[in-house]
């Protein structure tokens, strides 16, 4: 196991000051975004449409995506992602000083925007076990250092930034995005290059995409972790798509308002990631998996039944807690155990399962507010996040965890030091070989 004191490498620096960057700019449009759509529409299904649009690539491209990532370089794959999401704002930023935003512009933009990132993000989450060596300690206080950047400016600084930037012109906030995908295509192509994965002749794109799912869907702790963000956006979504308008109508909260209940949330998640570590070797990684999953499930219950704003922002800072120890953990966990050449397809997969479920909360969220009471949705995710966590406890055990680890050990090494050598069961690839079975 590495010691902790082990520096990261310099090319770190560079990723995080990347994904920092660019996370500001996303927190500026996470709050901007359904402040325009609110002054276009005040339908709940229009506003799901929205919400789910964004999403709408991983379920048609997801395993695809990852099969491709699996066969490019890692680096190029990222700073293009970025520069192509950069120049597609400035349409909605056009539109909106032309007075021609609409609905169905914004729902081509965030699908475009979520294309862009189902790239970006797979082909950064297989690029850093290469950069960290695969070393688990590293990958979790890398992953915490991300997160943490990542909840800070997304949540914290991006949501207040993008409300007051929206004040000024409707054009600003994605402008504002734009300029921070740029900067973050401008760092990445300073990163240290990476060797490429090893291309698989023999199969189609088709056939490796399948064998990175089946290495998910056959492997318990893998699938687990899959799961617990699958169910877990259902739930969130269906909070979201709704968030701004039950803010708004039973909190009597304003539009700055809203950017402050956000940056509550984010608050948590920042505390969240800071502790993960701590909470994983107090507990155990499975345990405290099923804690936070928990807390999550809760605090939303408690959102749902908010009297007024302030207990509305401690319930979303206690479930963005939870949030930012989950988002180190499990990743951190998966990036651990996965061979390299299997990297991009396995987390492709995952978080395929995980966006392909944000649209189906998204129109559930939309449905029952419109259906029954804006409320509804709040206590309808809450019921399934802790429904989640019951089921998916006893496949991310610190029992299948530790067996996982020692698993995607060299052999005579320390449990949690993955390589991947041609004799090593990991490093078979899932068309030929099954998944290692942790039952």
């Amino acid at each position: 196991m590495t010691k902790d004191g082990q520096k990261l490498p310099t090319g770190f620096g560079r990723l995080w000051s990347a994904q920092t960057i660019s996370s500001l700019g996303d927190g500026v449009t996470q709050a901007a975004l359904p402040l325009l759509a609110l002054t276009l529409t005040r339908n709940p299904m229009a506003l799901a449409v929205v919400t789910a649009a964004g999403t709408l690539p991983w379920l048609l491209f997801g395993v695809l995506g990852g099969a491709l990532v699996d066969r490019w370089d890692r680096r190029r794959t990222m700073w293009v992602a970025d520069t192509a999401r950069a120049v597609l704002l400035g349409i909605p930023a056009a539109a909106a000083v032309l007075d021609l935003l609409s609905i169905p512009l914004l729902a081509a933009v965030g699908f475009l925007l979520g294309l862009g990132g189902l790239f970006f993000d797979t082909a950064a989450t297989a690029y850093l076990p290469d950069l960290l060596r695969r070393d688990p300690a590293l990958l979790e206080r890398a992953n915490s250092r991300l997160r943490g950047a990542q909840t800070a400016m997304s949540g914290f600084a991006g949501p207040p930034a993008g409300s007051a930037l929206l004040a000024l012109g409707r054009a600003m906030p994605l402008l504002a995005d734009a300029m921070s995908f740029a900067l973050s295509a401008l760092l990445v192509r300073t990163l240290p290059a990476m060797p490429r994965p090893v291309p698989e002749v023999r199969e189609s794109l088709l056939r490796q995409a399948r064998a990175g799912a089946s290495y998910v869907f056959r492997d318990r702790v893998l699938l687990g972790l899959a799961l617990r963000p699958a169910v877990g956006n259902i739930a969130f979504l269906a909070v979201e798509t709704v968030l701004a308008l039950f803010a708004h109508d039973r909190l009597g909260i304003s539009t700055f308002g809203f950017g402050m209940l956000l940056t509550a949330e984010a608050t948590g998640g920042l505390l969240g990631a800071g502790i993960a570590s701590f909470l994983g070797r107090r507990l155990g990684t499975g345990t405290a998996l099923t804690c936070t999953a928990a807390v999550e499930g809760l605090a939303i219950l408690g959102l749902a039944s908010a009297p007024n704003p302030y207990v509305a922002g401690l319930a979303l800072a206690v479930c963005g807690a939870g949030m930012g120890a989950t988002m180190v953990l499990g990743p951190s966990l998966r990036q651990a155990i996965v061979p390299a050449h299997l990297m991009g397809r396995v987390a492709s997969t995952s978080r395929m399962l995980a966006m392909c479920a944000a649209p189906v909360g998204a129109f559930l969220g939309g449905w029952l507010a419109t259906t029954y009471d804006i409320r509804t949705p709040l206590y309808a995710a809450a019921v399934l996040l802790l429904a989640m966590t019951a089921v998916t406890a006893s496949m991310t055990s610190n029992r299948r965890v530790e067996a996982a680890l020692r698993a995607a050990a060299p052999a005579g090494g320390p449990a949690g030091a993955p390589v991947c050598g041609p004799d090593h069961p990991a490093s078979k690839d899932p068309a030929e070989e099954s998944a290692p079975d942790l039952l």
